[in-house]
């Protein structure tokens, strides 16, 4: 299968707008029902042979043990408990509206009360539409959604094996149903005292220096899927950096800048994988010399830290 494969945005747009909706309603409900971890941890997605996992939730709200999982291959979405029984029902067809209800009614139907808060869109253009409401976001084309899994499953591994190379704290390889990006970050033990006015959110993402690494499809700023780097806090001189050939930074604010790698700039390279591995290898050396680690004491050549065997 080839590595990599086109995937413009332009092309699944529509369906990319509601299968993020779709995956925002999941999400909300593993934010309310997950054991609390660092740096929001506990709130992502994570892969599966076929799609995306929530992995085991409940217990601490007073539900059952149960998971919701993506099945992005035959496009549905199976709820279990941890007794044994399960129910699904079929992606395609579905606005947002009647997805929302939906999932509600299938954990209901298991035993599982789920409560969303806030039940509406994150940092999305229609962030006053609650879920219930939403009947205009109801495209699913599930060769775009298939492809969508295949191409996160292909970065997903380039990820871990990157993760691999460093022995300090790490973040997992997880996707995140807020940017629709899947990333894995490096952190140094030293703490960043944000302000109050971050916001609980920022606080606690950024509460140890970090560099971070991911893929994301495209969105308004960069209309096209891209890999990226970035450093928080991100020390100055940053921007002059170098980094190997078809690849930038971005500027997102005034002091802030996104190490960028164009997914068709990777993709069509002679050595495709490489060239995201080089990209993430460069990005994490100018952040983390900026930011001041001994990056020699936490490398961890071919995820190997015993000294017998290291190569």
């Amino acid at each position: 299968m080839e590595l990599f494969p086109p995937i413009p945005l332009a092309d699944w747009a529509p369906t990319k707008h509601t299968l993020h909706r779709f995956l925002q309603v999941v999400g909300k409900i593993r934010l309310e029902s997950s054991p609390r971890r660092n740096h929001w941890w506990h709130v992502p997605f994570h892969l599966t042979g076929n799609g995306l996992t929530t992995r085991p939730m409940g217990q601490i709200d007073g539900n059952p043990v149960f998971t919701v999982d993506f099945d992005l291959v035959g496009h549905r979405l199976l709820a279990r408990v941890l007794d044994g029984r399960e129910a699904s029902f079929s992606l395609p067809g579905h606005s947002v509206a009647t997805f929302h209800q939906e999932v509600l009614t299938t954990l209901m139907g298991l035993g599982v009360h789920a409560w969303i808060p806030h039940p509406y869109p994150y940092d999305l253009p229609d962030a006053e539409r609650p879920f219930a409401d939403d009947t205009e976001h109801a495209d699913y084309d599930p060769a775009a959604v298939t492809r969508y899994w295949r191409v996160l499953s292909q970065v997903g591994l380039l990820l871990e094996e990157f993760a691999g190379r460093y022995s300090g704290k790490t973040s997992p390889v997880h996707h995140f149903w807020h940017t629709l990006d899947i990333a894995t970050t490096r952190f140094s033990n030293t703490p960043v005292r944000l302000p109050e006015e971050a916001g609980p959110l920022i606080r606690e993402a950024y509460s140890r220096e970090a560099v971070s690494f991911g893929f994301w499809f495209g969105d308004d700023s960069v209309p096209e899927p891209a890999f990226y780097s970035y450093t928080a806090p991100e020390p100055p001189g940053l921007a002059d950096e170098p980094l190997p050939e078809g690849a930038e930074w971005l500027a997102t604010a005034p002091d802030r800048h996104l190490a960028l790698l164009r997914y068709d700039r990777a993709r069509t390279a002679p050595d495709p994988r490489a060239a995201v591995l080089d990209f993430y290898e460069a990005a994490y050396r100018a952040g983390a010399r900026g930011l001041g680690w001994d990056i020699a004491e936490t490398a961890c050549p071919d995820g190997v830290t015993d000294p017998y065997r290291a190569p």
